[in-house]
């Protein structure tokens, strides 16, 4: 697994439920810690006293309950940490919402909250560079599912993830990563570069090794989501818009098995 640090931080992991991922941020100075999307508490908190980590934080990126599920549980164990999260997700023990903050400072560091809606109206992720954790907005190959007809929402906020630096990490919160090649694939059979990391993929998820963190500059090449301008080249109809291929793509997607 990546190692790659920021200065002071570093990351560790805990999986959930079927497929999450519940990504812990520390300092490796002082081993202070921030939880992002807590789906469940044993296995987090179990990951934490064995790393001898201090809680100071959890980040909520959306009210879906295998994000924040484990809040309360965390919360009786450490009860002093701050919960941040988006006014959707107030009922999940957040005493930190977050409104028209741009940055918040945690474990020494600067975070930029970025307004990332599409799979749910206040979603939000956190950018601590190199750090994006985007919970369900951008997936490794793909990305989430759309909510109440906020396509164009989801169009935008993907348009501004691709836009940030190449070495940019994207922490997103499920393990989808074969699933989404395998449409890729059926979509695009003979594109080089979708065929080629499925195959580094699929070798990854037998032996059960994660397929995240994975860089923006890898995901331009593979994630037919973040390649519409170039998938829209090669239509001749004139009339088409990339935020028309990016929903019939979406479309595609949700019926695909």
């Amino acid at each position: 697994m990546l190692q790659i640090k920021n200065n002071n931080l570093k990351f560790t992991y805990v999986k959930s439920l079927k497929d999450n991922y519940i990504w812990i941020l520390y300092n490796y100075i002082n081993y202070e810690c921030i939880i992002i999307d807590p789906g469940s508490a044993k296995e987090t908190i179990k990951k934490i006293k064995k790393m001898k980590l201090k809680p100071v934080a959890i980040l909520i990126t959306h009210c879906h309950y295998d994000h924040n599920r484990g809040v309360d549980s965390i919360l009786i164990k450490f009860p002093f940490i701050d919960v941040y999260g988006p006014k959707e997700a107030k009922d999940c023990n957040i005493n930190k919402i977050l409104t028209n903050e741009k940055t918040i400072n945690l474990l020494d560091n600067k975070f930029s909250i970025i307004l990332t809606p599409g799979h749910t109206a206040g979603h939000v992720s956190y950018y601590c560079k190199p750090f994006l954790f985007c919970g369900d907005t951008l997936f490794s190959g793909g990305c989430g599912n759309v909510s109440n007809n906020l396509y164009k929402e989801m169009f935008n906020s993907l348009t501004l993830i691709s836009l940030m630096p190449k070495n940019t990490l994207i922490f997103c919160s499920h393990e989808y990563t074969l699933n989404n090649l395998k449409f890729a694939k059926e979509i695009f059979p003979k594109d080089k570069n979708i065929n080629f990391y499925y195959q580094k993929i699929k070798n990854k998820t037998k032996r059960n090794i994660p397929t995240l963190p994975v860089s923006l500059k890898i995901e331009k090449k593979i994630n037919i989501f973040l390649r519409l301008k170039k998938i829209l080249k090669n239509y001749k109809e004139t009339n088409l818009t990339e935020f028309y291929i990016f929903k019939y793509l979406r479309y595609k997607k949700d019926k695909f098995k």
